[in-house]
């Protein structure tokens, strides 16, 4: 197949996505080889279509109506894409997690997660994220939104719960709630009697 029409594949499949999608080049290779893809990102990046975030990132920008202009990578999905880069498991921690989670309107200094890989940090556009290492019964075999609620308990920690508590049990559906009670069991010991009190008792 010609690269002319590999190039007309990746500029659709990145066009078709929603804007503010975030990509690296392992996202394309059902499409073509490395060399291939790396070649049509770079001219795709010249032409204005998407945006290198740092090396190996790229941003299909997302347009702002009220600002009137493109509005920065989210870091949360910049995150995302290192990790799928690496084949990583992630989930946000500290501040972060508070901020995922709705419980914190702060915006974090650093992006911080937890991941099943090694100790990296990275910068763009003075956003800072830094991946921790952490034990797998964290993050592994437990879905994302358990292993988010459990690290944002771990940040606020055992005796500022009350108020995150109650917001937690309005925000989770009854699905995520008997998922979240079977898979805390494996987090710390006052992580789970706090879930199992607001799950049973209503908050």
């Amino acid at each position: 197949m010609e690269r002319s029409n590999y190039l007309k594949q990746i500029r659709n499949r990145i066009q078709e996505s929603s804007q503010g999608s975030v990509f690296i080049t392992s996202d394309f290779l059902d499409i073509a080889n490395t060399q291939v893809v790396n070649q049509a990102l770079s001219r795709l990046t010249k032409e204005k279509l998407i945006l290198r975030v740092m090396r190996g990132i790229y941003e299909f920008p997302k347009y702002s109506e009220f600002l009137e202009e493109f509005v920065a990578p989210d870091p949360n999905k910049v995150a995302e894409a290192i990790a799928r880069n690496y084949g990583w498991t992630i989930v946000p921690n500290g501040n972060t997690a508070l901020n995922q989670l709705g419980l914190s309107t702060q915006v974090p200094s650093v992006w911080s997660y937890v991941s099943d890989g090694t100790y990296k940090s990275y910068k763009y556009d003075h956003i800072s994220i830094e991946f921790k290492r952490t034990t797998n019964r964290e993050i592994t075999q437990i879905s994302y939104k358990s292993a988010l609620v459990i690290q944002g308990l771990k940040k606020l920690g055992k005796n500022n719960l009350k108020d995150s508590i109650f917001k937690l049990n309005v925000m989770l559906d009854d699905q995520e709630k008997e998922k979240l009670l079977i898979e805390s069991q494996r987090a710390t010991s006052w992580i789970y009697e706090a879930i199992k009190k607001m799950i049973k008792g209503g908050g």
